[in-house]
């Protein structure tokens, strides 16, 4: 098999595994209209988070911060340890991000200064790209003092988060205004072909109907800023932040797959740094560095020489003028042990705040079967994949409602959406349990079994239309979905302003039935700020955010006596 075959293998494999990663995000959907007559427990057809959970950095960082790795992240090591023997091949050959960056950064550029000479040089190693060695270690210590902020810039959990909240939204909403723009002309014909391209098109790749997420300005801000920086600098992001990257570097510092380089058949015409992706010097003359190659085969199949082999058990030994390959990953100790120095102080840090407990947001309202808060924050990876498949656009990306500790993980917002009651996807997806795979007996309780609280509502009678108005309004009595109800009514009679006496139905809630789901504060007529809202107090997952009086006692037991 010859080294061009070896690369279009390599090719194939990109697009591949960029096409089953895309299409198990498109799959994290809810596909099936739900009414009130559908109470079976509804699943996914297909595992669509096993992506994620090939992860090694998920699954080192959620085992440092919780101390219990997920079952489900055992498949990391179908990436780890081919690393140790073939160097950083996921960079080159699987990661979705990784293919991207690879594919923006191939396009022909307009600037001078990033062709020819100019791209040979930006080719070549530079000290940037220590950084992501010192953001891995930060990642590492923090995680390891019980904080998880590897998912902010880890590459799967970002591409997942950046495709389900950003680009297919995006998409969704323009092709809904590229259609109406088309219709607004009048020209039957011309409707119809608009049409015709929309539903061919719709069913696979826009949601059941347009979403829209909180705070997504600062997820584009991120992502966009990763796919244009490959226009100045060939895959910056693999090359100089990526923390997955910096992990596998590190593993395969002694991978037995490597380059070797033959001195004497080389012309250096540099057409191997020309088509670097890793920026490792892989031409002869300079050191290769072995923990910054993507194993991309570019330099190889590139080489008219033949100089460039890359071979299993490669020969190690440099001459004067062509110094052997450098193992060793470019950094400092100062630096290192300031990174993990950083990281320590970060969840002291973070802590000391009031955004933890004391001061919480009590509209911080966590999806269905998320384990307490402090575990919470050690799982979740922030992948977006609950929010991707709640059937009612209900969960979104946090911005500070959770502090800075937990920017992007999930919270539940009435207004937009509402707790679909035989809904469990959002633990379905979860790929490192910080949301709890519930079955629907768990959700929704019984005579036996209690059901799974995320809130409380309250009313608030200075807006309600039977309290403040002398309106007649059921209509979230109506929409409540427990039963018996949470929400129940008496009948009174008031005076409005002309004197009339008018006959309502002042609304009121039960908090021994009410499951926070928030459907009451989504139906609310008073659209801006409806009269019903939802607090997290009364959660199931947490012990002391229960209303006051409610706290369980602490029982005195009787000497000899046992509970």
């Amino acid at each position: 098999m010859t080294v061009g075959t070896v690369r279009n293998l390599r090719r194939f494999s990109q697009v591949s595994f960029f096409g089953v990663f895309c299409w198990l995000v498109l799959k994290t959907n809810f596909e099936v209209a739900i009414s009130p007559d559908t109470v079976s427990e509804v699943f996914l057809p297909y595992p669509v988070s096993i992506a994620l959970q090939f992860d090694p950095l998920v699954a080192l960082t959620t085992l440092l911060a919780n101390g219990t790795l997920f079952k489900g992240l055992l498949w990391s090591l179908a990436v780890l340890i081919p690393t140790i023997f073939l160097g950083r091949f996921f960079c080159g050959w699987v990661c979705p991000l990784g293919t991207l960056n690879h594919w923006i950064s191939e396009i022909r550029s307009e600037r001078i200064s990033f062709r020819g000479k100019g791209k040979i040089e930006s080719n070549r190693y530079k000290k940037y790209q220590r950084i992501k060695y010192y953001i891995f270690l930060f990642m590492i210590a923090a995680a390891l003092f019980g904080t998880l902020q590897s998912g902010l810039l880890d590459p799967l959990p970002l591409m997942a988060r950046s495709i389900g909240t950003l680009v297919l939204p995006t998409a969704h909403a323009a092709a809904d205004g590229v259609l109406g723009w088309v219709k607004s002309f009048g020209f039957k014909p011309l409707s119809g072909a608009a049409q015709f391209v929309y539903d061919m098109f719709a069913p696979f790749l826009l949601n059941f109907r347009q979403v829209h997420f909180h705070g997504i300005v600062s997820i584009a801000i991120l992502f966009g800023g990763i796919v244009v920086t490959n226009r100045v600098f060939t895959r910056f992001w693999c090359r100089g932040l990526c923390p997955l990257g910096a992990m596998l570097g590190i593993f395969s510092r002694y991978a037995t797959f490597g380059l070797q380089k033959d001195e004497k058949s080389c012309d250096h015409c540099n057409l191997c740094l020309q088509s670097c992706q890793g920026a490792d010097n892989p031409d002869v003359g300079t050191r290769w560095r072995q923990t910054e190659c993507h194993v991309c085969l570019n330099c190889q199949a590139a080489c008219p020489q033949g100089s460039l082999d890359f071979k299993f058990f490669p020969t190690l030994e440099g001459t004067r003028t062509n110094p052997p390959p450098n193992q060793r990953v470019d950094i400092t100790k100062r630096k290192t042990v300031a990174s993990l120095a950083a990281g320590a102080a970060l969840f002291p840090m973070l802590r000391s705040g009031d955004s933890f407990e004391i001061n919480a947001d009590s509209r911080l309202i966590r999806p269905p079967g998320s384990v307490i808060e402090d575990d919470f924050l050690a799982r979740c990876i922030r992948c977006g994949q609950c929010m991707r498949v709640c059937p009612n656009n209900a969960l979104h990306p946090t911005l500070l409602e959770s502090g800075l500790e937990g920017v992007w993980t999930p919270i539940l917002i009435p207004k937009v959406g509402y707790c679909e009651p035989s809904c469990t996807l959002c633990g379905q997806v979860c790929p490192t349990g910080a949301i709890l795979e519930l079955t629907l007996l768990e959700k929704v309780g019984d005579k036996e079994t209690p059901a799974n609280r995320i809130g409380t509502a309250f009313f608030d009678r200075g807006r309600c239309l039977p309290w403040a108005m002398a309106t007649r309004c059921i209509v979230c009595e109506e929409w409540c979905p427990t039963s018996p109800k949470a929400v129940y009514l008496k009948e009174e009679l008031v005076t409005d302003r002309q004197g009339k006496e008018v006959r309502v139905q002042r609304p009121y809630i039960d908090p021994d039935l009410c499951t926070g789901c928030g459907a009451c504060e989504f139906a609310c007529p008073v659209v801006d700020q409806p009269a019903v809202y939802v607090t997290s107090v009364g959660e199931s997952r947490s012990p002391d955010n229960q209303i006051l009086l409610r706290r369980k006692k602490p029982t005195t037991i009787p000497p000899g006596e046992t509970p």
